[in-house]
């Protein structure tokens, strides 16, 4: 794509990595068959094409974001399949961070949007205040139709959302030791909605890795990684977020080491893997940086590093793989996750049109929930298909939204694994009996399936 930015434009080097970007554009239109916005809606401007041209008009003229260029890159679920799918290797991803990012500090959005938005940044980023947020929200559900009728249907949507219950939070401790002889030490992101949405995850995520004789540490200035307001534009929260991980993470880097920083929501992965080039122009944290994203690994992805225990035999369970995008297509880790789970005994199988997001994409479900709904329900259909027992998902966003509309158990890969190596049944998983194989047939365990 040809461009035409001013060299006073191209010494700001956001315009100058956008630029690369857009230039490596060759208007194929691959993108277009793996966008879900365009697959539901068919507008043009609303695939990753259309999108360009939109952004590209925006930036080259220097001018502020109008209505039309917000509402469109608003559609946009960041999923990243374009980026998959494109054969001349256009880093969108960064250009809609860019395009979000001006969005943000040139347009003025209606009142009840900014609020929504203010508060979305304001509580779901810490987990004491999303605890209370959502212990209300689940008195408020009975009105969720009167807020969709005042025209504020994001409220709305997060009403629907909020979980019958909050677990309660139980003391977490800095240090897990081992089981055995320390032969790992890494350090787990506790997260902050997976950290309240989540817990039972970060709990099978340490006991697996502490019997593998892996040494977890969850530092307790740890906090957000920064996604949910950098998808919204807000990028000073954003990167202050991640310079007080960095500074958390190098810390015990430069004490006892780390062999790894391991994560469980892979929409945090994708993030923290991209800290090195968010801060690339800031000389205090660009080096500490690449090396915190250097270190960074999904658990899907450090779990098949480590030496591999003997397969076990078939359960029986059938699990449908959902491949969250941010996992998929974010990080391009795709067959870990579904080589673990066939490994320790369940039928993996996966589902059409797994490419396609399922609508969650951080706070998308929330601000776009009528588009996130058709997609939920697109995936559960094709879900279905498969006829699991159970669903498996990287990434606590992916199982909230396809839990809103499914009475099948959905469950982090990682429970699964944890259970079939001795840790306790998954949360959730009630009814029919089945046996849980394991390599010494003396501490199988049973389970039941709603």
């Amino acid at each position: 794509m040809q461009t035409h930015f001013s060299l006073a434009q191209l010494a700001d080097p956001a315009i100058a990595e956008s630029n690369k970007i857009l230039r490596a554009c060759v208007h194929c239109g691959f993108c277009t068959a793996t966008c879900p916005t365009y697959v539901l809606l068919g507008d043009e401007l609303d695939s990753p094409r259309g999108r360009i041209y939109l952004i590209k008009e925006m930036l080259e003229k220097d001018r502020p974001a109008t209505s039309d260029v917000v509402k469109h890159v608003d559609r946009c679920l960041s999923c990243l399949a374009c980026m998959t799918t494109c054969p001349s290797g256009v880093h969108y991803m960064h250009l809609v961070d860019h395009a979000r990012a001006h969005i943000e500090t040139t347009y003025k959005r209606p009142f009840r949007d900014r609020l929504v938005r203010w508060l979305l940044a304001t509580v779901l980023p810490y987990p004491g205040r999303l605890r209370v947020a959502l212990a209300t929200a689940w008195l408020a559900k009975p009105f969720a139709p009167l807020l969709t009728m005042a025209g504020l249907r994001p409220l709305a949507a997060m009403l629907s959302l909020a979980p019958k219950a909050t677990p309660v939070p139980h003391e977490r401790r800095t240090v897990y030791p081992a089981e055995g002889e320390r032969k790992g030490r890494v350090a787990m992101l506790s997260g902050c909605a997976n950290q309240v949405l989540g817990a039972h995850i970060n709990d099978a995520t340490i006991r697996l890795l502490n019997r593998k004789g892996i040494e977890v540490v969850t530092p307790a200035d740890e906090g957000c990684c920064g996604a949910l307001v950098h998808h919204m534009g807000r990028e000073h929260q954003a990167h202050a977020q991640a310079k007080a991980n960095i500074d958390v993470w190098t810390a015990e880097m430069n004490g006892e080491g780390l062999d790894a920083i391991v994560i469980n929501v892979s929409g945090c992965g994708t993030m923290v893997k991209d800290y090195g080039f968010m801060l690339r122009n800031e000389p205090a944290y660009a080096a500490k940086a690449a090396q915190v994203s250097a270190l960074a690994k999904d658990i899907s992805e450090y779990l098949a590093s480590l030496p591999q225990d003997e397969p076990l035999p078939s359960s029986g369970l059938t699990v449908a793989y959902h491949a969250a995008c941010s996992l998929q297509h974010g990080q391009r880790i795709t067959r870990q996750p579904k080589e673990l789970l066939a490994r320790y005994g369940f039928i993996v199988k996966d589902i059409a049109e797994g490419h396609l997001c399922c609508g969650s994409a951080g706070t998308y479900n929330i601000l776009q929930s009528e588009i996130a709904q058709s997609l939920r329900d697109r995936k559960i259909a094709n879900i279905a298909q498969v006829n699991p027992d159970v669903i498996a998902a990287g990434n606590i966003g992916c199982m909230t939204q396809i839990a809103s509309g499914t009475s099948i158990p959905v469950v982090h890969p990682v429970e699964l694994i944890d259970w079939a190596t001795g840790g306790p049944r998954p949360a959730g998983l009630t009814g029919r009996a089945h046996t849980m194989p394991s390599a010494d047939p003396a501490t199988a365990t049973s389970f039941a399936l709603v």
